[in-house]
């Protein structure tokens, strides 16, 4: 039996939640990871390298590399270490 893996919102019925990303609006998976989300979005950079400006991107998705900071509703949090709610306000670094 060969595993297939499929997206999760054409598998199973998903609750959307809606997220503001740099003040856009977003409808996203409730509870998924806010790295997995941005990465669904098409949002590949999260951040800015703070010395030398390289675009910055989730990298290790288990909260090791701290290389997917964002802030999130004024806390500068991991985005793969939080899972998307109602509500939340998202920045990029």
């Amino acid at each position: 039996m060969i595993a297939r893996f499929q997206d999760a919102n054409r598998a199973n019925a998903v609750e959307l939640v809606s997220i503001r990303l740099n003040g856009i609006p977003l409808e996203v998976a409730k509870e998924m990871s806010l790295a997995a989300t941005l990465l669904r979005e098409g949002e590949l950079t999260v951040r800015t390298h703070p010395v030398t400006h390289a675009r910055r991107a989730p990298y290790c998705l288990m909260g090791v590399c701290f290389e997917c900071l964002l802030i999130v509703d004024g806390r500068q949090q991991r985005a793969c270490m939080v899972t998307a709610k109602a509500g939340m306000k998202v920045e990029t670094l």
